[in-house]
């Protein structure tokens, strides 16, 4: 595993995008280069809800990022988890050791595995996405550091952040890999994925506080951080494509409401220009050219805004005097005036999330955009994962089968209910 490159994957509303790295040492990356597919339809509210589509467009994007940093295949990827439905709890398990125990990674990591076990088998119907430890308490004594394993204790404690949602969420995604024949090498979910692109290097940052708004295309997603530990989520189905179809009813074809957005459109009317508008053919009538002023275009934005923004800001209003700064991310963020938009709703500091500081000097300037944060965030996770499990890619043939195997033993076979995709 070491000899290959660190590939993410980001299972989005809108597309499948794929980036390789490599390492080069603590909080560094020297990043190789990204591709997305787009080929299909297969999320809704950042769910899968199409296999064979995730399947496909998992592979095309790998393929891709194959020719694109020059190697025959990618064999692996961590993949980022998130969507509509996603929920965190605070929760601990307790062991009592029965003598003086070295707390090793090995140890730790087999508590993970069986807590995660007891909850998945106690909760048929839900999957645990992801379980952070926050803190522990060896013989009584709190810290927050991981334990070193020249340290002993007869009852250990392990505090966790969990993520977690409905069985299918994980079991899609798991079933994409498998039928795109990629082994997935590790999982982690968007919100600390971007908590680590953003918060690395920075503890003031963790100590004080921080909250993240990552505005996808379907899905927004607030998660608010503080003292190591995760205080409050909130994931509204609404995102930038939502906006996008708003514009549209105005008689604006799709492709060119997205490029208004995108390029014109301002958060709110009295930030942007004035007098100013643009020329827009209409869907409605043939041959009909629309002038919109773009105070018009803003208020339209501004109206779903609100619509997205609402129900976050219920949810971070009662912590805004606990934390002190909202990193905001994601495509939608590139918005222009959402800084200062957001700004005027909220008493904490507003600034756009930037990862640029993970990222070596001969990294293109591309990949410093929002769009890649959460990506950037899970290959400086994998990188710290990968050290901590040595591993070997399995071949192709035993993925499969494998895969079938536990399917019968679980009595699930969604796997060949849905459509092929058709070229």
């Amino acid at each position: 595993m070491a000899d290959l490159p660190l590939v993410a994957i980001d299972l989005g509303s809108d597309s499948v995008r794929a980036m390789a790295a490599v390492s080069l040492g603590p909080d560094t990356l020297h990043i190789l280069g990204a591709e997305k597919s787009t080929r299909y339809a297969y999320t809704e509210k950042g769910n899968v809800t199409n296999t064979h589509f995730a399947a496909y467009m998992i592979k095309e994007a790998l393929q891709l990022l194959a020719n694109r940093i020059h190697v025959e295949e990618i064999p692996s990827a961590f993949v980022v988890l998130g969507g509509y439905g996603m929920k965190i709890q605070a929760l601990q398990d307790k062991r009592d050791l029965i003598r003086a125990h070295a707390i090793t990674p090995e140890l730790l990591e087999r508590i993970k595995r069986e807590f995660i076990r007891a909850m998945e088998t106690s909760h048929p119907t839900v999957c645990v996405l992801d379980l952070v430890p926050t803190y522990y308490v060896l013989d009584g004594k709190e810290q927050d550091e991981c334990p070193t394993p020249d340290q002993v204790a007869t009852i250990l404690e392990v505090h966790y952040t969990a993520f977690f949602g409905h069985k299918d969420m994980k079991q899609k995604v798991n079933d994409s890999f498998i039928l795109a024949s990629i082994f997935q090498e590790g999982s982690f979910v968007r919100s600390d994925a971007l908590l680590s692109a953003f918060g690395t290097g920075q503890s003031e940052i963790y100590q004080q506080g921080c909250a993240v708004l990552d505005m996808g295309a379907q899905t927004t997603t607030l998660s608010i951080y503080k003292g190591n530990q995760y205080l409050a989520s909130k994931v509204v189905p609404i995102g930038g494509w939502h906006i996008t179809r708003s514009i549209e009813h105005l008689g604006i074809g799709l492709q060119y409401a997205e490029a208004l957005k995108c390029q014109l459109g301002w958060a709110c009317r009295d930030l942007a220009p004035t007098g100013k508008k643009v020329r827009i053919p209409s869907v409605q009538e043939k041959d009909k050219i629309l002038h919109l002023d773009l105070q018009d275009l803003a208020d339209v934005i501004d109206q779903k805004l609100n619509d997205i923004l609402t129900p976050i800001l219920e949810v971070l209003q009662p912590y805004e005097q606990r934390i002190s700064t909202l990193f905001i991310t994601g495509g939608g963020s590139m918005l222009q005036g959402l800084e200062e938009y957001i700004q005027r709703r909220t008493r904490v500091d507003v600034l756009p999330g930037s990862h640029a500081i993970l990222l070596d000097a001969s990294s293109d300037d591309e990949y410093c955009k929002p769009q890649y944060a959460s990506l950037v965030g899970a290959l400086l996770l994998g990188a710290d994962y990968r050290k901590a499990h040595k591993q070997e890619v399995p071949d192709k043939k035993t993925m499969f089968f494998d895969s079938i195997r536990e399917r019968f033993e679980t009595g699930t076979l969604a796997l060949f209910t849905e459509n092929t995709p058709k070229k």
